[in-house]
C-alpha cells in the first residue's frame, strides 16, 4: 500500500457531524486522562514506548485528542495521513515500538466506545477502525521513509 492509496483511502471515510465533533472536543482532557491511565498500566509498557520515553508518550496522547478533534471538525484525508504518517516516523525514531500504534489505538477505541454517546460514537468508530486497520500500511511506509531519509534532530 502507498501514501496514496492511504490518502484514497480515508477520502472513503463518512465525515462525522459537527454534533460527534463538538462531543469528543468537549470530551478530550477526560479521554486523555483515561488513555494515559490505560496505557501506563500496561506492563510492557517501557517495552512499548520506549524507557525514557513516558512523558513524550502522555504529549502524544493530548496531542493525538487535539488533532483528532481538529480533524473531526475539518477533515481532510491528505493531512490525516500525511500527519499519521510524520507521528510513526518521529516516534519509532525516539524508540518507540511499532506494536505502540496497535495497543494505543485499541485502547482509544475501548475508551471511546465506553464514554461516548451512541450517536457520537457511531460518528467517530469508524475513523479509529480506519486507523486500526492501516496500522501496518504507515508502519511500513514510514519505516521505508526512515531507512531512506532518516530524520535529523542535529540542529547544530
Amino acid at each position: 500500500m502507498t501514501k496514496q492509496d492511504l490518502i484514497r483511502s480515508a477520502s472513503e471515510l463518512d465525515l462525522p457531524q459537527k454534533e460527534a465533533a463538538k462531543e469528543y472536543v468537549q470530551k478530550q482532557e477526560h479521554l486523555v486522562l483515561l488513555i494515559n491511565k490505560t496505557m501506563l498500566a500496561r506492563p510492557d509498557i517501557k517495552e512499548l514506548a520506549g524507557e525514557k520515553n513516558i512523558e513524550m508518550m502522555k504529549d502524544n496522547h493530548s496531542n493525538h485528542a487535539r488533532f483528532i478533534g481538529s480533524i473531526l471538525e475539518y477533515y481532510n484525508p491528505e493531512v490525516l495521513v500525511n500527519t499519521v504518517l510524520w507521528v510513526f516516523r518521529s516516534y519509532r525514531s525516539r524508540g518507540f515500538h511499532q506494536n505502540y500504534w496497535a495497543a494505543q489505538i485499541n485502547a482509544w477505541i475501548n475508551i471511546l466506545c465506553q464514554e461516548l454517546s451512541s450517536q457520537g460514537l457511531e460518528k467517530i468508530l469508524p475513523l479509529y477502525k480506519w486507523l486500526s486497520i492501516n496500522i501496518p500500511a504507515f508502519s511500513d511506509i514510514s519505516e521505508k521513509s526512515l531507512i531512506q531519509t532518516p530524520l535529523n534532530y542535529d540542529i547544530s
